[in-house]
């Protein structure tokens, strides 16, 4: 087939896709899935009624950017007949769109997008009605362009972490790979931080613009959690566990002996985690010596799984475990396969499981896991088992040094992320390829 149908049939995908997801989420499992998307509308609805809006007047538990595209949405209008799911999947839509668009220009790029694709619609509607499916595809761009233009991809990942603050762990193995790190990484980013933090200050919520961190203090061990596992399979077999909704934060927590010390303890053990990692990754830049700096595939590989460690790092020690938690880990991955990386197959198939146990777990039986059925308590448990697996895994590929190599093609539009210039050289290997 030739390769301009090819890429069609995956724009047709695409739409498919989309429009599935749009369905899932506005129609058939609007209540289940999309309530998110109604609060970003009621928050809206309210500022633009009274003048109070979040972070400019109270605290939030969303950083200050997040309202950009609540926004943006609200173009629709925000009152309770308006269209603004609608908007707001056009919104994510869109995004998606700019994402698959520069994976094609890649030398894998239609099975990156394929695979995309494939895990969004696993995911489920959560993979489109959340703050988070507005950061995917920007962190996907972001690391596209990470070796290339560490400039734009530094600001790409800063906004994002000013919408959800997963995109901002990637910044750290860009500022290890990346020379004259303070001009090409720390100097954007803090432009960008110094813009938000100007704007919000300028607005009168100067005050509240670190409220996002010191709301997460109230929350208990959330029921999906991936260290909430053992109280959930414990509650299988005792009545000292018990699942509790808590009113204030709209969430299922787990309650149990020693639940509470947990929760508290992953506030500060989630900080040593990511830290640890940036030891490690520093570690890793400086075994590979002086190769380091001259193989741009050593180092896009470095910058990819640095993201998806972090990224791991963030969901496994954190008290909190929404499913669209979940789509933090699929930007490093869909790179990877763009630019043919080999050893990146297991994961992303891997990952794929992840994605389908996520949303059969919510929104369709998530009725199941609150009322302590043992199926659906189990495929939550294997899910958190399995991503406590990847993030091993991905550990050990960093630690690892690099074997000999083979390299992989460039794409149409130049070298990108660790790509070579001579199109037939081939990419890098590492000893603990999949």
């Amino acid at each position: 087939m030739p390769a301009r149908a090819r890429s069609a049939l995956v724009w047709v995908a695409f739409a498919l896709v989309h429009l599935w997801l749009t369905y899932l989420g506005t129609t058939l499992l609007a209540r289940a899935s999309f309530g998110d998307v109604d609060l970003y509308r009621r928050w809206v609805e309210h500022g633009v009624a009274t003048g109070t809006w979040p972070v400019l007047d109270d605290p939030w538990v969303y950083p200050a950017a997040a309202l950009l595209p609540m926004l943006v949405a609200g173009v629709s209008g925000v009152t309770a007949d308006a269209p603004y799911a609608l908007a707001w999947c056009a919104l994510v839509t869109a995004l998606d769109a700019a994402a698959v668009a520069l994976l094609l220009r890649r030398p894998r790029g239609r099975t990156a997008a394929a695979w995309w694709l494939g895990f969004l619609a696993l995911l489920g509607p959560v993979a489109i009605g959340r703050l988070d499916a507005v950061v995917a595809p920007v962190t996907v761009v972001a690391l596209l362009l990470a070796l290339t233009h560490p400039r734009t991809s530094t600001a790409l990942l800063t906004v994002g972490a000013w919408v959800k603050i997963a995109p901002g762990a990637a910044v750290l193995p860009l500022l290890l790979a990346t020379r004259r790190p303070w001009r090409r990484v720390v100097l954007p980013g803090a432009a960008v931080c110094a813009l938000v933090v100007g704007s919000v200050a300028a607005l009168g919520g100067g005050a509240r613009i670190a409220s996002f961190v010191l709301e997460q203090d109230a929350r208990g061990l959330q029921l999906e959690a991936v260290a909430a596992t053992p109280w959930l399979v414990a509650g299988l077999f005792t009545n000292r566990v018990e699942h509790v909704f808590n009113r204030e934060l709209v969430t299922w927590e787990i309650h149990g002996p020693g639940t509470q010390p947990t929760a508290d303890a992953l506030g500060a053990g989630l900080v040593v985690a990511v830290l640890a990692v940036t030891a490690l990754l520093w570690w890793c830049r400086r075994r590979d010596g002086a190769r380091f700096w001259s193989d741009d595939v050593l180092r896009g590989d470095f910058v990819l799984r640095g993201a998806f460690v972090l990224a791991l790092t963030l969901i496994v020690t954190n008290k909190v475990g929404s499913p669209q938690f979940m789509s933090w880990l699929a930007p490093s991955v869909a790179v990877a396969l763009a630019l043919g990386r080999p050893w990146w197959g297991r994961t992303a198939l891997t990952l794929l499981g992840v994605a389908a146990a996520t949303q059969w777990v919510y929104p369709w039986w998530y009725g199941d896991v609150v009322s302590g059925w043992p199926f659906a308590t189990l495929v939550l448990a294997a899910r958190n088992v399995t991503v406590v697996v990847l993030l091993v895994v991905a550990v050990v590929h960093l630690v690892r040094p690099p074997g000999p190599a083979a390299r992989a093609t460039d794409g149409p539009d130049g070298p990108s992320l660790g790509a070579d210039h001579d199109p037939h050289a081939r990419v890098t290997l590492r000893a603990a390829a999949d």
